[in-house]
């Protein structure tokens, strides 16, 4: 399906409601507190979503980070590490790359070296070691694409879901993209809506919002997705010149190399700058492989052309980096386009909501609060 597509598999539905059907006892087993949801004495965030990929989580979880940091907080990033080629808690460090801990925390510990970056598939277990840290410990949890991962009982759940493919328009897998049915969706705290159109309406807002059909208690925010500057994957290349993120134009070829669930706004970005075009997309997550590389060298081979260059996006650049396939004659070409998120209303009410409930639940107001009590 393409990104935009909503076209539902009506054919599948029969499937759809035998998958329906496990996941809605499974939710109702935590319901009812026959499977335990763990509740932990410091700030933990959720982002996710209940449809599969391509929502903006990355972006949206860095956008986090980045408000946690700008307020002094000691922020860790908690995911499972998806495709990483380890097993098990591990906290990144300076050896670590996309395949010790996954491409998408890699990501975020080049980005933000600063921060604990932790991968675990146990959620519960992962936050508890993450707890033992210390100079200086861990303020707050950032948990990435764990929503349905309810073992952990987050204190803020952030929702995530794609305009173009609204979770009150879906169905459930495999008829559809979603995980979960979409009443799931009362779990959430906040709920944004991505990808939104540059220049939506104010209408829009409303009928989003009508379809969305929230609770009193969740609160609606719009984002979209901003395109950052170029960069070089490998700025100490022979030959690599810093200035070429002003070189996409119409006399620019660019080869665009995806691994992501939804390339299709980000080739139409690099149509509208680039004089031609060509696109070599795998599927989210691609391990690119010796016979991958070997292509991708071929394809930018047969241009013969001088202003040419390979465009990738950060999550695949994790993959590139360091890969032992890429040839070193394609590293003076590699270009990375950052991708950050932009709130298109209201984005200081959700830096309010986000710092709030971080200092109203942090460690230390958790102790300033039990001494007052004693003292009552």
């Amino acid at each position: 399906m393409e990104e935009h597509d909503i076209k539902i598999c009506r054919w599948l539905y029969p499937v759809s409601w035998l998958y329906g059907a496990g996941v809605r006892l499974r939710n109702k087993l935590f319901d009812w507190g026959w499977l335990r949801s763990r509740s932990f004495d410091i700030p933990v965030i959720c982002v996710g979503n209940l449809a599969v990929g391509g929502t903006g989580k990355t972006p949206h979880t860095e956008y986090l980070i980045k408000l946690l940091l700008k307020n002094k907080f000691h922020v860790a990033s908690l995911s499972r590490g998806y495709k990483r080629k380890t097993k098990g808690y591990l906290l990144a460090d300076a050896q670590s790359d996309a395949a010790r801990i996954g491409d998408e925390p890699f990501q975020i510990k080049c980005k933000y070296p600063e921060i604990r970056v932790a991968v675990d598939e146990n959620r519960c277990h992962g936050i508890e070691q993450l707890l033992r840290l210390d100079n200086p410990p861990v303020d707050v949890v950032v948990l990435d694409d764990a929503f349905q991962h309810r073992y952990v009982k987050a204190g803020l759940n952030v929702l995530l879901t794609d305009y173009h493919r609204l979770l009150c328009d879906d169905a459930l897998l495999p008829a559809g993209r979603l995980r979960e049915p979409a009443t799931g969706k009362h779990r959430a705290h906040i709920i944004i809506v991505t990808k939104c159109p540059e220049h939506i309406k104010p209408i829009d807002f409303n009928i989003v919002s009508k379809q969305l059909n929230l609770y009193p208690y969740q609160h609606l925010f719009f984002s979209r997705l901003r395109y950052g500057r170029l960069y070089p994957l490998f700025p100490q290349t022979e030959n690599t010149d810093s200035g070429k993120e002003q070189m996409i134009d119409k006399n620019t070829w660019v080869l665009l190399l995806t691994g992501i669930a939804s390339p299709s706004a980000l080739l139409e970005k690099i149509k509208a700058q680039a004089g031609h075009v060509e696109s070599m997309a795998f599927k989210d997550h691609h391990d690119f492989h010796k016979k991958d590389l070997q292509l991708l060298k071929d394809k930018f081979e047969q241009h013969t052309g001088s202003n040419k260059l390979i465009v990738t996006t950060e999550k695949d650049a994790a993959r590139l980096k360091g890969h032992p396939h890429l040839d070193d004659c394609l590293k003076p070409y590699i270009y990375v386009l950052p991708i950050e998120i932009e709130f298109l209303q209201d984005q200081h009410i959700f830096n309010q909501k986000i710092i709030g409930y971080v200092r109203t639940n942090s460690r230390n107001s958790g102790i300033l609060k039990r001494k007052n009590a004693y003292a009552t």
